[in-house]
Parts: structure tokens; C-alpha cells; sequence
């Protein structure tokens, strides 16, 4: 460990796996650009599930998850120029881009033509280090992947913003979701309730598509008009070529030509959701009402702070359940069961 290194409490898995427990990490001392940032609270996303288990085949232990970081400032470099100490901010699923690419230059550093640095389980651009996550009480962030928190959003609403929110909010504005159009959210979970949110929000009418119906009135009370439970006979029939956007948040397998028969023509369904298997789509769901499938992940550092400020208009936050980091691990089943509304916050306080 350096002179300069910070040690740091950490939850990790070291295995494949293996139950999340205590750890020591070090984070860097601030440098010109950076940002030294104490988290208060970090969201679980589904992708800290598939990321522990190596569901997609490139985990890294050990590892410390978490991308929905909010937290206070606590120290700055010196060329520093956006933030303060006591400042309220939130990092997301990225740390770093190389910045000089096109997409870089376009402010969509998350597709970044040679690398994006994710926020854990990643090397940093120096080819050596490893990256840790917000399961953690700091982390040191070039200035340039830290946002800015709305002064109305509390911090533990604000956390799952980071993740959920921006990869439900780009899709919608890059496929301008407003009004006179009808968009549909499949899957009301940590981002499907989000991107419902948005969406009405944004002016446009919004249907949620679920399995049953046990979650309408949460639906309607964030703002949907209308809902689909595909379990129920005729249900999918009757909903054929009624919505011009639909976002797809499961990250189970599900039936893409059910859901792509929805869509009016030159409709567009986006996936955000994250299945492990492959998801077979017949040519003949696509090709007779020139249909789109498309994908989306998080959105540049420019639309965070956009979306981030969006929800400040607009009062949204996350809809959560505050839990220990000692129940993370029962966190992370009862996520494999649904059994979450709408997301899962760590108070870091309980990391001391």
C-alpha cells in the first residue's frame, strides 16, 4: 500500500459466488481532477446479482459491487472546478472513458470507442488496477464522472438514480417518449418503476406490462394508465400494435415476439434489462411493419446530470427499502425472488 492510499471499508465477494462480507480496500488520495466522495448510500442493481454468481462469464474477485453511489464530497483536487466539500453527488455504472474518442467527444462516454471503465469489476486505463464498487464508505472519482445531486432528492432516493433511472431515461429521450405517444414498461422492478416514472413525467401515455396483476395500483400511483398482465388469457391478443415505445426492463428470458406484436408500426422495443441466455426473435415479428428492436445501456455524464436534474424538477426519486450492509446477502436473494419495491438501498452508516 502507498503512502497515498486510503484504507477503506469494503463488503466483498472473493469467490464466485460467495457470501458478501467484510473487506478492506484502498482508494487513491485525490488528485488534480478528483473527487473524494463519502458514500451514504449505494443501491443493489440486478447486475450486482449477475456480476457476483459470473452469470456473464467476466467477474473479477474479489469484488466489491455497487454503481448507484450517492454520498458528500469530502475532498477535492486542486484543479477541481464543479464541486466542493459538502457537496451532495452520485457516481454511477462508470468511472472513466478515454476521452478523446467520438463518442467521448459527444458526451456518450458509456460507448466510448476503445474503453469504458466500469465502476467495479473492471481495470482502470493504467492496465493494473482493479476498480471497486459503492459497497464501500468512499471513493476517489475523476471530476468528470461525479454528478451533481438536486438539494429536494434525498441522497437514499437519489442512489438507485445513478443506475435505474439514466438507463430507463436515455431510451426514452433518445426515442422521444412525450406527448401524443404510447409507451409500455415491461417489468415493474428497480428500473421498470423508474422508467414509468419518466415516462409520464415526459407527458406520454404509459402502460405497464407485467405477470399479474398484483402490482397495479403501484403502477397507477407512479403514473401509468394502463396495465397489461400477459398471464391473463387474451390479455397479449388484445393489446396487438398499441404502443409506439416499449421498454424492456427483465433480465429473464421472456417471449420477444409477443412483445414486439404490440408495437404499432415503426415501433420500437429497447432492451435495458440484462438476460444471461439468448433471446430468439422470429424475422417475420420485425419485418411486415418495419418494427425495431433495439438496445440501450446508461447515458453519457451530460444526461445523467440532465436526468438527475429532470428528477429535481419533478420531485422523482426512488421508490426503496433501506436495508444494514449485513442483510445484503439477503438482499441479494430476495431479488432472485422479486421480493423488492422497488430497490434495495444500503446505508453505509452500517458499514462503521
Amino acid at each position: 500500500m502507498t503512502e497515498t492510499a486510503i484504507k477503506t471499508r469494503a463488503y466483498a465477494a472473493t469467490s464466485t459466488g460467495a457470501e458478501l462480507a467484510h473487506f478492506e480496500i484502498t482508494r487513491r488520495e485525490p488528485g488534480p481532477t478528483d473527487v473524494l466522495i463519502e458514500i451514504k448510500y449505494c443501491g443493489i442493481c440486478h447486475s450486482d446479482v449477475h456480476q457476483v454468481l459470473d452469470e456473464w462469464g467476466n467477474s473479477k474477485f474479489p469484488m466489491v459491487p455497487g454503481h448507484e453511489i450517492a454520498g458528500i464530497v469530502e475532498k477535492v483536487g486542486e484543479k477541481v472546478t464543479g464541486f466542493q466539500p459538502g457537496d451532495r453527488v452520485g457516481v454511477g455504472c462508470m468511472v472513466d472513458s478515454c476521452r478523446e474518442c467520438d463518442s467521448c467527444n459527444d458526451g456518450e462516454e458509456q460507448y466510448c470507442n476503445n474503453r469504458m471503465v466500469l465502476t467495479y469489476n473492471d481495470i482502470a486505463l493504467d492496465g493494473k488496477t482493479p476498480t471497486y464498487g459503492g459497497y464501500s464508505d468512499r471513493i476517489t472519482v475523476d471530476q468528470r464522472f461525479v454528478a451533481r445531486i438536486p438539494a429536494n432528492i434525498p441522497l437514499e432516493q437519489a442512489a438507485p438514480i445513478l443506475c435505474a433511472g439514466i438507463t430507463t431515461y436515455s431510451p426514452l429521450i433518445h426515442w422521444h417518449a412525450g406527448p401524443g405517444k404510447s409507451v409500455a414498461v415491461v417489468g415493474l422492478g428497480g428500473l421498470g418503476h423508474m422508467g414509468v416514472k419518466f415516462a409520464h413525467a415526459l407527458g406520454a401515455e404509459v402502460t405497464v406490462i407485467s405477470r399479474s396483476m398484483s402490482k397495479k395500483a403501484d403502477a397507477e400511483a407512479m403514473g401509468a394508465s394502463g396495465f397489461i398482465a400477459t398471464a391473463q388469457e387474451g390479455a397479449v391478443e388484445n393489446a396487438r400494435e398499441k404502443f409506439d415505445l416499449i421498454i424492456n426492463t427483465v433480465s429473464s428470458a421472456a417471449d420477444m415476439n409477443a412483445y414486439m406484436a404490440m408495437l404499432k408500426r415503426d415501433g420500437v422495443m429497447v432492451l435495458v434489462g440484462a438476460p444471461s441466455e439468448e433471446l430468439p426473435i422470429h424475422p417475420f415479428s420485425i419485418i411486415p411493419r418495419r418494427k425495431s428492436l433495439a438496445g440501450s445501456t446508461i447515458g453519457g455524464m451530460r444526461e445523467t446530470q440532465e436526468m438527475l436534474d429532470f428528477c429535481g424538477k419533478h420531485a422523482i426519486g426512488a421508490d426503496i427499502e433501506i436495508i444494514g450492509i449485513d442483510r445484503v446477502n439477503e438482499a441479494y436473494k430476495r431479488l432472485l425472488k422479486s421480493d423488492v419495491r422497488y430497490r434495495f438501498v444500503i446505508d453505509m452508516a452500517s458499514l462503521k
